[in-house]
């Protein structure tokens, strides 16, 4: 070896043992950034198996309930606020469609789901997960008031269950405006009018969310309304999640037909990403067994995957409407905001 490269050979040697000359151990992290509603969680030690095979860091960015976080994505147009955008349901599928804000791709993953939640035929929004919203009821009110709990829809307008219902604003909250399409599923278009006319008269309570319905209404948390809009769920993650031991979940839900509307969550790779590799596997990873098993326990919603086992306390204690009110997607796009409108002059009139 030339007396030159031995040199240069060691006064690279000599750079590399010196503070920040280190190579990719002190690189700063590709961070990935999945833009959400507030309501996600999953566990860490889920996020670190991705992190630690790709090498890259997952920031989450909260970006408000559904409707507001999908504006936010709207708004940034070629801009985005992340890579992926988690959390826009099938009440606002079209909305993200028309406005083109993902970029299609179709996971390997896909292959495990069941076709009925696959929505998009382009897989620009793939589904993750799926709730049914219901109406819950506190079961201790009930008995104490020696009151039968309400079966129907057509129930609540009963004298008996008067000033009894909280329910969620639909232009402001995501289960208020599946609880409308249930109403419009069941009695049709114009008849869901008369039915909120006739839950106007009987007392129903509207706020703006679901936090305010279930936690500061609802008489399970010391509200004063024993009826609530809330998720077949709910029910069963309030016996898993009691501070004591339960012999059954304190609260049921109402599962006469039509009773209850299926919510589908999709994620999808936001146009102009500059991480477009990354976000395809993070659409993959989120359709993993690992990732499809966590979400229940975290957040309540059911993977999309087929036979990822669930805890038991959702096969024994979940209950919901069979079937299940229906709305057609194309309805939904074609309709959403004049439903919403026809809705608010009649109830916040």
């Amino acid at each position: 070896m030339k007396k030159g490269s031995l040199l240069l050979l060691l006064s690279i040697s000599v750079l590399l043992l010196l503070p920040g000359c280190q190579p990719s151990e002190n690189a700063e992290a590709v961070v990935l950034t999945v833009m959400t509603h507030d309501s996600f969680e999953i566990s860490s030690e889920v996020v670190e198996k991705f992190e630690q095979e790709y090498g890259v860091q997952v920031r989450f960015f909260k970006a408000g309930d559904t409707g507001s976080a999908l504006n936010k994505a709207i708004l940034a147009g070629d801009n985005p606020l992340g890579d992926i955008f988690y959390g826009v349901d099938n009440t606002f599928l079209s909305r993200a469609l028309q406005e083109q804000i993902f970029e299609s791709y179709t996971s390997p993953a896909l292959a495990e789901v069941d076709p009925a939640f696959i929505l998009d035929p382009q897989h620009r929004a793939v589904p993750i997960d799926y709730a049914d919203v219901c109406i819950n009821y506190d079961r201790s009110y009930f008995e104490t008031n020696n009151l039968a709990p309400p079966n129907t829809l057509e129930d609540l307008l009963d004298p008996a269950y008067a000033g009894l219902l909280v329910v969620e604003n639909p232009a402001l909250s995501s289960p208020g405006l599946a609880f409308l399409l249930t109403t419009i599923g069941h009695f049709g278009d114009p008849g869901y009018l008369d039915y909120w006319q006739g839950l106007v008269e009987n007392g129903v309570l509207v706020v703006n969310d679901w936090e305010t319905a279930y936690y500061s209404e609802f008489s399970l948390w010391d509200g004063q309304h024993p009826l609530v809009v809330s998720y077949s769920s709910s029910p069963p993650f309030e016996f898993i999640y009691a501070e004591s031991p339960l012999e059954e979940p304190p609260s049921a839900s109402v599962a006469g037909p039509e009773t209850c509307f299926r919510q589908i969550e999709f994620a999808g790779i936001l146009q102009g990403t500059s991480n477009r590799d990354l976000a395809e596997k993070w659409i993959d990873f989120m359709l993993s067994p690992d990732f499809q098993g966590d979400m229940p326990l975290n957040m309540a919603v059911f993977p999309v995957r087929s036979n990822v086992p669930l805890h038991e306390a959702f096969e024994q204690y979940m209950q919901t409407a069979d079937p299940l009110a229906e709305v057609e997607i194309e309805s939904i796009a074609a309709n959403r905001e004049n439903w919403i409108q026809q809705w608010a002059e009649t109830v916040l009139r």
